[in-house]
Formats: structure tokens, C-alpha cells, sequence
């Protein structure tokens, strides 16, 4: 009941990390750029969000973006992040279907309690790595667009990206962790009963030994 209990814990934790890594991949607000106060900035239509894909100004009456469609112009730390956000995103599918598929409440043809513990290790360690994507990605793009000019603050794309990948590094630890016993294998109790007339330890017989004696 504890190896399920972990097991859900750690799936519906990296399950929600994919949704905000996704969430971040998408949006453009990851950092805000302005040289001025918040309120000068935006009188004078100056401040600036921008996320893997676009530029945008934002103003009272106005949000326009751009787009950044030319790649081979683009700092590197853009392409990089883009390239690491894309394989975080696209790690979660398989590391979200295998952890399905350890669960013990799912039955597959040929399965048995080894192959869903190697499934559920395997689509922990791919939720680190989606998490690691993310970390990396999160951390280098505002440092690199703080080189580049003014940084005056954090954008709620960047949030979600932190958040999403530390809930896919601790789902992915708790399912590592779940180390759990194999139901099939018999215990000791079913194993052996014990002949209070001889005081010895005798493995018990087939329910067909026993009816044949009856009849006896």
C-alpha cells in the first residue's frame, strides 16, 4: 500500500511539473526588461517581456509582439533554451506512460512485478531529466538576457518553469524511491505448517494430495 501510495505521489507531482513546463514552453513572459521605474517604463512604452519566441511591448493601450523567427540570428542562450524546453516537453509523454503502466492496478499481457519496477525507474529518471532540461533552460535565459540589456524582473512564464521543474525532480525521486515487494511470491506462512505431533516444519501439500487422503 506504500509503494502505491509513493508511486501516485510521485506521478501526480511530475504530472503537474510537465503542465507547468509546458505552460512556460509556450508563454513569452519569462523575463521584463526596462531601464526605468515600472510606471516610467510603461508611460513611455517601454517596457519589454520577452520569452522563447517573441519580443513584446506593453503599454496602456497597447501589447504588440514580435516574433523571433530568425534562428540563425538568435544568441545562442535563445536557441539553447528553446531546444531544452522542446526535449523537456516532449520527454513527459513517455516518462508519464510508463509510470502508468507500473502501476499495479494496470495488467498487461506477459507482466510481471519486475518489469513494472524497471518501467517505473525508467520513467523516473526520465522526469529528472525533463526537470534538469527545464532547471538549466530557466536559469540561463534570463542570465544571458541580463547581458544583453536591462533586467528588471522575473515574468510569470519564468515561475512556472521553476516550479514545474522541481515538482518533475521531486516526482521523479519519490518514484525512484519506491521500492516495493512482489505480491506473487508466497510468504512463509503459506510455505510450511506446523505438526504439533512431531514438532516438525512440513511443506504443505496440493489440495489434490489432501482430498485423496480423505477418501482414504
Amino acid at each position: 500500500m506504500a509503494h502505491m501510495c509513493r508511486l501516485v505521489t510521485g506521478s501526480a507531482a511530475s504530472c503537474a511539473g510537465w503542465v507547468g513546463v509546458i505552460v512556460a514552453t509556450a508563454t513569452n513572459d519569462w523575463v521584463r526588461t526596462c531601464e526605468y521605474a515600472l510606471a516610467t517604463c510603461i508611460r513611455m512604452d517601454e517596457l519589454g517581456t520577452r520569452g522563447l519566441w517573441a519580443e513584446c511591448t506593453i503599454s496602456p493601450a497597447l501589447y504588440h509582439c514580435q516574433a523571433l523567427s530568425q534562428m540563425l540570428s538568435l544568441p545562442a542562450y535563445v536557441q539553447t533554451s528553446r531546444a531544452l524546453m522542446i526535449c523537456a516537453c516532449l520527454l513527459g509523454l513517455p516518462a508519464m506512460l510508463l509510470v502508468l503502466m507500473s502501476m499495479p492496478c494496470v495488467r498487461l499481457q506477459n507482466d510481471n512485478f519486475a518489469v513494472k519496477q524497471l518501467r517505473a525507474r525508467v520513467g523516473g529518471v526520465l522526469f529528472i531529466l525533463m526537470a534538469l532540461c527545464g532547471i538549466i533552460s530557466t536559469v540561463w535565459f534570463p542570465i544571458g538576457s541580463h547581458q544583453e540589456e536591462h533586467l528588471m524582473s522575473f515574468g510569470f512564464s519564468l515561475y512556472a518553469g521553476w516550479v514545474g521543474s522541481g515538482l518533475c525532480l521531486l516526482g521523479g525521486i519519490t518514484i525512484l524511491c519506491c521500492q516495493g515487494t512482489d505480491p506473487g511470491t508466497p510468504g512463509r506462512d503459506n510455505s510450511f505448517y506446523y505438526s504439533r505431533q512431531r514438532g516438525t516444519a512440513t511443506p504443505l501439500d496440493p489440495p489434490a494430495n489432501h482430498a485423496k487422503s480423505a477418501r482414504v
